[in-house]
């Protein structure tokens, strides 16, 4: 039930946020479109301990600050290396093997991948990811494992 409620909390939040207007039947149908989404929501079953919306809490516009920044950086290294004279593009794929437990951490981990300039995922399994690099310096990052990490610490250290 909680989850039910801080979904419906954060959907009412983010509705008066965006919509900037106030009038009676305005909050009517905004009420009436969260309790759509919730009811929806509960029926296909993504309300839960999983999908719990204030999952990440506080974390979450931390990991989306480093990630933006890693996307400004990413942009600016593919283009150096797409334009400079000495072209540095070694497209590759890689396969990184995956320590994170559950599924959404694991599809969040995907889709950093992919928002990422220069790096793409292929394919997305129980223990491992295969990604698509253009550069070494991108496969390394990767291999490494500091979004990985990123990830991990999102979720709380599980």
């Amino acid at each position: 039930m909680r989850y039910v409620v801080s979904l419906s909390l954060l959907l009412a939040l983010l509705w008066l946020g965006i919509s900037g207007v106030y009038k009676p039947l305005l909050f009517a149908l905004g009420s009436l479109s969260v309790l759509f989404v919730v009811w929806m929501s509960r029926r296909m079953d993504v309300v839960g301990v999983e999908h719990n919306p204030v999952l990440y809490s506080w974390r979450l516009p931390l990991y989306w600050a480093w990630l933006i920044w890693e996307i400004v950086k990413a942009n600016l290294e593919v283009a150096r290396a797409a334009l400079g004279p000495s072209n540095r593009v070694r497209p590759q794929v890689v396969r990184v093997p995956v320590r994170l437990r559950t599924p959404i951490a694991k599809v969040t981990y995907a889709n950093s991948i992919t928002l990422t300039p220069g790096t793409v995922t292929l394919q997305l399994e129980r223990d491992w990811i295969e990604a698509h690099a253009l550069l070494d310096s991108t496969a390394r990052s990767l291999q490494a494992g500091d979004m990985e990490r990123r990830i991990a610490w999102l979720e709380g250290g599980r």
